[in-house]
């Protein structure tokens, strides 16, 4: 199950994102999206955890809680969308 986490301090780190969600399973990844020309990170972010049912507890249960006095949205992330290839904007 694949979880979108919005709305992380800036300063939010990986192994924080790990620590919030190791207390409901395995976690098979976790990532936080950077801007690729800063490599500030954008406030979001992604862990993967292969248990369906510890996905959903802890979607249930972080999602709302206050972080560093910010609340954060957790949700399922939506399938990734299909890329066409290459389209020209000027046609």
């Amino acid at each position: 199950m694949n979880i979108y986490v919005s709305n992380l301090g800036y300063n939010f780190q990986i192994e924080d994102l790990v620590n919030l969600f190791i207390e409901y399973g395995v976690i098979s990844s976790a990532r936080i999206v950077e801007d690729k020309f800063t490599n500030k990170s954008k406030g979001f972010g992604f862990v993967e955890m292969p248990n369906r049912l510890e996905g959903e507890k802890a979607i249930l249960e972080l999602n709302g809680k206050e972080i560093d006095g910010r609340v954060m949205s957790v949700a399922e992330a939506p399938p990734p969308r299909e890329r066409s290839g290459y389209q020209n904007r000027y046609r």
